[in-house]
């Protein structure tokens, strides 16, 4: 089968989502300095860092509704300059209750490209590729602090957060003209793939799309209410309180374990990340070739989360061992997004699976927030991180354990695909 696809359409989601996630995280390695200089204690920062959780929920639902029903690509369009925007702004703040407010902007504007890009992957890869698809492009999550790491700490080394956050916020609007130019909502709109591609997409996707309609139609909100989606929810938040209270506070857990040049601890803090990267592709493959979703979640975040407790145990007696094990957490904890993703749009029926998406996206990505908040809180009453660390590996180890309440109601991908 002819792979255009995903040379085109995975690339250049790829990379947009890459600069989204750079221009939220980036404040993780900038944070022990910007503490300094606005006057933030621990708990001050965990809240300005996962405030943007909050603005993230305004548009998820709304988001993946567009999507479905109008553009992705025009609605993505549009948020690019809107996060450009905050993101400079986010550097020219000068207190730190105007950073807060800006990193709730920021979580508002970025909020609905995470459901339109899964809609809009919906659209142009099958049940039996989609897997794959989900965590090619969430590939940008771990990619963009491999990459992002060793230059946001020269640029910290070398001049200040002010221009690390006002250059990588400019990225949105380069990359507006690219995808604008390269993406398309649906095959039938796409002049650069074969007519035999195109309608192998839009038939097999009008099959299965038919295969998940319900017998009655069903109201959206009673649909957004099905525990099979209320269960996702709170895979989804425990699953992000770990990834994120992780993912802002390990380059402050390496800089207090040993006083380190913002450089190396940039280069540190990529190790961990480029595990995630293999293990979100061996995960989703596997996934993808077993034509299975919810045993790959469970046993990816169990792996993720017996990692980080053995890695918290480890972390007075056998410091180097700790933190081989805690650099392979993300491998089993970001691994699992793949599959993850992949249930809704297999599952529920198209005209409510975007809003489903955002519903899920929403309230899960508070534990982007909450995560922050208490490690920073913990960190700042027990002098250490030995005990937050340990709250987050339960949070994975309770999501595993949610997946056995996660019921399926459609069958798994129908036909394997190579890509």
């Amino acid at each position: 089968m002819p792979e255009q696809r995903w040379l085109r359409i995975i690339p250049v989601a790829f990379i947009m989502y890459t600069i989204a996630f750079v221009d939220r995280t980036n404040i993780s390695l900038a944070l022990p300095s910007m503490s300094r200089d606005l006057h933030m204690d621990p708990t001050q920062a965990g809240s300005a860092a996962g405030i943007f959780f909050w603005g993230y929920l305004v548009l998820q639902i709304p988001g993946g509704h567009l999507a479905q029903r109008w553009s992705a690509k025009r609605f993505v369009s549009i948020l690019l300059v809107l996060w450009g925007a905050c993101s400079v702004l986010c550097g020219l703040v000068r207190t730190w209750e105007q950073f807060w407010l800006m990193r709730l902007l920021l979580g508002v504007a970025e909020g609905g490209v995470w459901p339109a890009t899964l809609v809009l992957l919906s659209h142009w890869f099958p049940r039996g590729e989609r897997a794959r698809a989900n965590a090619y492009w969430m590939l940008c999550l771990p990619v963009a602090v491999v990459l992002s790491s060793p230059l946001s700490g020269w640029i910290l080394g070398r001049w200040n957060w002010r221009v690390l956050l006002i250059a990588e916020g400019a990225l949105p609007f380069l990359w507006l003209v690219i995808w604008w130019a390269f993406i398309d909502d649906h095959p039938p709109q796409a002049r650069w793939i074969s007519s035999e591609e195109r309608d192998y997409l839009v038939g097999t996707l009008r099959q299965e799309a038919a295969q998940l309609e319900p017998v009655a139609p069903e109201p959206s909100w009673r649909a957004l209410l099905r525990p099979q989606v209320l269960v996702m929810v709170g895979i989804y938040f425990l699953l992000n309180s770990g990834n994120y209270g992780y993912l802002f506070w390990l380059p402050s857990a390496i800089e207090n374990a040993k006083k380190m040049s913002n450089l190396l601890v940039g280069i540190l803090f990529t190790i961990p990340y480029i595990f995630t990267g293999i293990g979100m592709v061996l995960v989703s493959r596997h996934s993808d070739r077993r034509r299975e979703r919810r045993g790959h979640v469970a046993a990816a975040l169990a792996f993720g989360g017996l990692l980080l407790m053995g890695g918290v145990i480890a972390s007075q007696a056998l410091p180097r061992f700790s933190f081989l094990l805690i650099a392979l957490v993300g491998a089993g904890t970001y691994g699992a997004l793949g599959p993850f993703w992949a249930i809704p749009t297999e599952t529920l029926p198209r005209s409510v699976s975007g809003s489903a998406m955002g519903l899920i996206n929403a309230l899960g990505n508070l534990g982007g927030y909450f995560g922050p908040l208490i490690v920073g809180f913990l960190n700042q009453r027990m002098g250490s991180f030995v005990y937050a660390f340990g709250l987050l590996s339960l949070a994975y180890l309770a999501g595993s354990v949610m997946t056995v309440f996660l019921r399926l109601s459609a069958s798994t991908p129908s036909r394997e695909t190579g890509a």
